[in-house]
């Protein structure tokens, strides 16, 4: 026991993440890196374009190991990805996978910053990417992050001449290269020079790899090894390379430890060549700071008087650190390092403290009571001088008792003007290719901003210093105990809709319920309209409903019918509170997985109609969950009825009363058990059935596990990345373009990221392919829909995209698919 109490003495920080488990602690060996890293004033910034292509071997031994500031700059939040572990798509999958970057970040030790770069699905070229994104718009953030970050070194993941394959790959790497030189430019986005200084990096290099079939490693290219132990951490940085790539799990990204000797290559692009360092020639020393040489003194007396056992010792040699620092010049490593030197103070100092609530959202026009606790637990000089929060602060000065707690409480009025808790890149409507972002010093964080911060004044042996502490949800789980989630500040009342989407056809109204959710007591809502226009409409929908609520959690359901002349997107219009404001309603929406921390967000309450010219032949779908998506919602939303087929129903249905049977996106890689049942689907066929097989992939990540059509082909990685590109009907009089709906080119309209993926290669002759199409620049595709005769039914393969159409209303993507689903109707 003493021995483990040595390596692994702990202390806990008060972190200020959102993450839901309980503050992770820092052991007294991770102390002693941070202080060792205090001598350490070199930063580098890795670059590319998603998350999940930075190098985490490469991130954890420039942190951890060289000890300098690292950081990686994604410039999507991989949005257009796709989901392996649920069906959110889009801006909902961008927020998932913003949050495995922070996960991932928290074991290799980088920061993380964005751009406000959509992620709009695959591009095959840079000329699309930087089109669609707005060049000088990522140009600029891009600017602004190299200002801020003031990285020594920059290092892109992927090269400029396309060997990356993805066009968002090759673009990173070609606007790298211009921000280089635009951060040291001040007539470049002067506007950033009210906030931040021109830097100038002083070297540009890329990190060459070893991808599959792709190898541009040359052994002429400088190179390091990054595949050290380190045995304060007890860890190879292959291990912890691991751990942090793992955290990518919406993209199945998890991965061995490695372990052993592991070689990163470098060719320049921008500065000199390094010979034996990353960072030769550059200075990562105090000396380049005036009065700097005293300090890195001190520095080396506090690693050398390190007690391993009692790092609260180490507490008066920081503060008079950092109250010796407060003399330097003004500059960014100043900046930094007093930053650090707080945290050191207050980690050795074994001091807790925590600002939490026991319920999960602070509501407008309501109050929130919370505690601020601090324990001084080993016992240092230390004392609360005060507190504020918002516009309330209150003087204290009241001394710390060893280990026992301080526990203050206060109330909070919550104003009707308070913003609900949005992550800053949703306050807007984003353009095509980019977030709406206005606000210059929100560029490049990678997080929502908590909803409330308490600013505490400490003094601690003699040093005075803010600390700030987000109010959290803290509260007890009777299988993983303490928990903590980000509070979310939410207005008094909020809606969810029946449907996202109203398929009407040959009429002018639709219907539905509105489901009322209050989260305050005593409050009446008046439903006035559902407008066209956001915020407002001068034509009332429908008749205004009124009701109120007595309690909180109080739930209603209305019932509405909209005069919907046209399609549009109808927003719901509300008049609640002292003022009767008429406000735009809201849906407030969770997003929870284990590996990730709860994520809230909200969005317009409304609903799509799309008034089609649609016809249904066959009632009844029978529908195999794949990956995740939300197709069969929309087959129910067209008026099918569906039957949802586990691998228990599928055992025991009668396949025979359905009119088709459709498989969800990556059905044949994530239910290996459809292998047992290919020949109860191929007799559903051969006896009239007609399976639909939306698109699988077939690769190491992606394998297919099961047998899938009546005749061989082998599913490829051809795509059409256009939306746009024109469709050839190869076999114009097919009933799959006939039957019941008359498919044209207009039917491919409106059509959102991609046409299509994971085409049909190498089809048995049995197989008819019925429509082609191609990206600029290259032949035409027929591998998107093929269908096959087998005995009285049909097989039907698609790697046409409906997963991502059907959900965002495109017309045509209904009226084929339905085609599709009449195939074995007469």
């Amino acid at each position: 026991m003493p021995f483990r109490l040595v390596i692994l003495f702990l202390f806990i920080l008060s972190a200020v993440s959102s993450y839901s488990q309980p503050d992770a602690p820092y052991s007294s060996s991770e102390i002693f890196s941070a202080l060792r890293k205090l001598n350490v004033l070199g930063s580098v910034l890795y670059v590319a374009a998603h998350p999940d292509d930075e190098n985490t071997r490469l991130l954890a031994y420039l942190s951890k190991e060289k000890m300098y500031r690292t950081g990686y700059l994604s410039l999507t939040r991989g949005d257009g990805g796709q989901n392996l572990v649920g069906d959110e798509q889009g801006i909902e999958l961008g927020l998932i996978r913003t949050q495995e970057l922070l996960a991932a970040r928290r074991i290799d030790g980088a920061e993380q910053f964005f751009t406000r770069a959509f992620d709009f699905g695959y591009s095959k070229n840079p000329e699309e990417t930087l089109h669609k994104w707005g060049r000088d718009n990522i140009l600029s953030d891009m600017v602004w992050v190299i200002r801020k970050f003031q990285p020594d070194v920059i290092i892109t993941r992927f090269p400029e001449t396309g060997e990356g394959g993805h066009g968002h790959h090759t673009a990173s790497a070609i606007l790298a290269k211009e921000a280089f030189k635009a951060a040291a430019d001040p007539k470049r986005f002067s506007s950033q020079l009210k906030w931040v200084n021109t830097w100038q990096p002083s070297r540009l290099l890329w990190n060459t790899y070893r991808f599959g079939n792709t190898n541009t490693i040359s052994e002429d290219q400088f190179k390091i090894d990054v595949g050290d132990f380190n045995p304060l951490l007890g860890k190879s940085y292959g291990e912890i390379s691991a751990e942090s790539r793992s955290q990518h799990k919406s993209q199945g990204f998890g991965v061995p430890a490695g372990r052993g000797e592991a070689f990163e290559y470098f060719s320049v692009t921008l500065g000199s060549e390094p010979e034996k360092e990353l960072f030769d020639d550059i200075n990562t020393g105090w000396d380049q700071i005036e009065g700097g040489g005293q300090i890195s003194k001190i520095i080396d007396s506090l690693v050398e008087n390190y007690d391993l056992v009692y790092p609260n010792k180490s507490v008066k040699g920081l503060t008079r650190l950092y109250t010796l620092m407060k003399s330097l010049p003004e500059g960014y490593w100043k900046e930094q390092k007093m930053k650090e030197v707080k945290e050191l103070i207050v980690t050795c100092s074994g001091l807790w403290m925590d600002a939490y609530t026991d319920r999960p959202v602070a509501v407008q026009t309501d109050s929130l009571r919370f505690n601020l606790v601090l324990n001084d637990r080993a016992g240092v000089d230390a004392k609360i001088q005060k507190y504020f929060i918002e516009n309330f602060d209150t003087v204290l000065n009241y001394t710390l008792q060893k280990n026992k707690n301080l526990i203050l409480s206060h109330k909070l009025y919550v104003p009707p003007e308070k913003k609900i808790t949005q992550p800053f890149w949703l306050q807007m409507d984003k353009a095509e290719g980019y977030y709406n972002i206005t606000d210059q010093e929100l560029i490049g964080r990678p997080d929502a901003i908590p909803a409330y911060t308490v600013h505490v004044q400490l003094q601690i042996e003699g040093a005075d210093f803010f600390w700030p502490l987000p109010i959290r949800y803290r509260y007890t789980d009777p299988v993983d105990g303490e928990l903590y989630e980000p509070l979310v500040v939410i207005p008094p009342v909020t809606v969810l809709t029946d449907e996202k989407i109203k398929i009407t056809s040959n009429t002018n109204q639709f219907s539905g319920l509105l489901k009322m959710n209050a989260h305050t007591k005593n409050v009446h809502v008046t439903i006035t309209d559902a407008g066209i226009r956001f915020p407002g409409n001068p034509h009332q929908q429908f008749t205004p409903a009124e009701i109120s609520f007595r309690d909180d959690l109080q739930s209603r359901e209305i019932a509405y019918v909209v005069n919907a002349k046209k399609d549009n997107e109808y927003f719901f219009m509300a008049e609640y509170g002292r003022t009767k404001e008429k406000v735009g309603l809201k849906e407030w929406k969770k997003i929870s997985y284990d590996h990730i921390p709860p994520i809230n967000y909200f969005s317009d309450a409304k609903i799509i109609n799309r008034n089609l010219d649609l016809h249904l032949a066959g009632k009844h779908i029978g529908y195999i969950p794949g990956a995740g998506d939300k197709v069969s919602e929309s087959l129910v939303q067209m008026g099918y009825e569906v039957t949802i087929l586990n691998e228990k129903e599928l055992a025991l249905n009668d396949l025979r009363k359905f009119d088709a049977i459709i498989t969800g996106i990556r059905a044949y890689n994530t239910n290996e058990w459809l292998n047992q049942y290919y020949n109860r689907l191929m007799k559903y066929i051969e006896d009239g059935g007609n399976l639909i097989v939306q698109y699988n992939t077939s690769s190491n990540l992606g394998p297919v596990k099961a047998r899938i059509g009546p005749y061989p082909f082998n599913i490829s990685r051809e795509r059409i990345t256009d939306e746009t590109s024109t469709i050839d009907f190869l076999k114009p009089m097919h009933r799959a373009l006939n039957f019941p709906n008359k498919i044209t080119q207009k039917d491919f309209e409106g059509w959102i990221q991609e046409r299509s993926i994971y085409h049909a290669g190498d089809l048995d002759k049995n197989y008819e392919t019925i429509i082609a199409m191609n990206d600029p620049g290259e032949t035409s595709q027929n591998g998107s829909l093929v269908i096959a005769r087998y005995g009285k039914g049909n097989f039907v393969y698609t790697g046409l995209v409906f997963f991502r159409q059907l959900p965002a209303g495109v017309p045509g993507a209904y009226r084929l698919l339905a085609n599709l689903i009449a195939l074995s109707k007469e």
